[in-house]
């Protein structure tokens, strides 16, 4: 009994290194790249104490998902962890997106969502 406190500190440490702002914000980008108002997520995870700061989620854009429907991944990073966060790159699925893609189309996608992301501040 004496080490319980112990536990619960060590379990609850990953939990309290996630960042809601993160997680919301790379929700944003999935829904502003794939032009829908809403996702359903499924597992997620952010990395605030990470250079760069970034989050990574799976999800689904099903109305009532089974848990076998969250197959999708997008990836997100940021130049910051706190306000302004400031959208770097993003990832979905294989290809990722940024300012310094190779491929002009990719780099437009990152662009354009990068655009939208600075108009919700």
């Amino acid at each position: 009994m004496r080490y319980l406190p112990l536990v619960l500190v060590l379990a609850a440490s990953p939990a309290m290194a996630q960042s809601p702002e993160l997680e919301e914000a790379c929700v944003a980008v999935a829904q502003n790249f794939l032009l829908v108002p809403a996702i359903k997520t499924g597992v997620v995870q952010s990395f605030p104490e990470l250079e760069p700061p970034g989050a990574r989620l799976t999800y689904t854009t099903r109305d009532d998902p089974k848990p076998s429907d969250f197959t999708n991944e997008i990836e997100c990073e940021f130049m910051s962890a706190t306000p302004p966060l400031t959208l770097t790159r993003f990832c979905i699925s294989e290809t990722c997106y940024s300012e310094n893609e190779q491929e002009p189309e990719n780099r437009r996608r990152y662009l354009e969502v990068k655009a939208l992301m600075d108009r919700q501040k």
